[in-house]
C-alpha cells in the first residue's frame, strides 16, 4: 500500500509523518526505515527506527531513488514501512513523472508487502487523480 501524505511547504507534514512513525513502530514486530534529506529529525524518531540521510547516497534521478528502495528493501527481510520525508525532492519527482514513480511504488510495495508512505509538498489538487484514495492527511 502506498499512503500520501500531502500538504503545501510549511504545513508541518514533517511532524505529522515523525509522528505517525513513532506511533506505528511501536506495534510493529518488523522493522521501519524513515528516509529523510538530512539527520535533522534523528532525535524525534523513536531509537526503533532506521534513519537513512538519502544524500549519503548521491541520488540524482527517479530511477536512482527507486533502485535505493528496492536495495533498502532487499537488505532488510522484515520490513513492514518505510517513511520517505519530502519525496518531490528526494525523488526528482515532477508533475510530468510523479503518477508513474507512483505506480512504482504501488508495484514494489505489493510485490514485496511493505508499506510506502510518502510526503509531497504539495496541494491535495496536485496529486495524480488515480492516487486521491491514497492521500491519508492533506493539508
Amino acid at each position: 500500500m502506498v499512503q500520501i501524505v500531502a500538504g503545501e511547504k510549511g504545513k508541518g507534514k514533517t511532524k505529522l509523518l515523525i509522528a505517525k512513525a513513532n506511533e506505528d513502530v511501536t506495534q510493529m514486530n518488523g522493522s521501519l526505515v524513515y528516509i529523510d534529506k538530512s539527520n535533522r529529525h534523528m532525535y524525534e524518531l523513536s531509537n526503533r527506527i532506521r534513519l537513512i540521510n538519502s544524500k549519503d547516497y548521491l541520488i540524482s534521478n527517479a530511477d536512482e531513488f527507486i533502485g535505493f528502495l528496492c536495495g533498502i528493501i532487499s537488505g532488510n527481510h522484515d520490513l513492514e514501512k518505510i517513511y520517505v520525508d519530502s519525496f518531490l525532492k528526494l525523488a526528482y519527482i515532477t508533475e510530468d513523472n510523479m503518477e508513474s514513480i507512483l505506480m512504482k511504488l504501488l508495484d514494489i510495495s505489493n510485490h514485496f508487502k511493505v508499506d510506502i508512505i510518502v510526503c509531497i509538498s504539495s496541494a491535495k489538487k496536485n496529486i495524480p487523480e488515480n492516487f486521491l484514495d491514497s492521500v491519508i492527511i492533506a493539508l
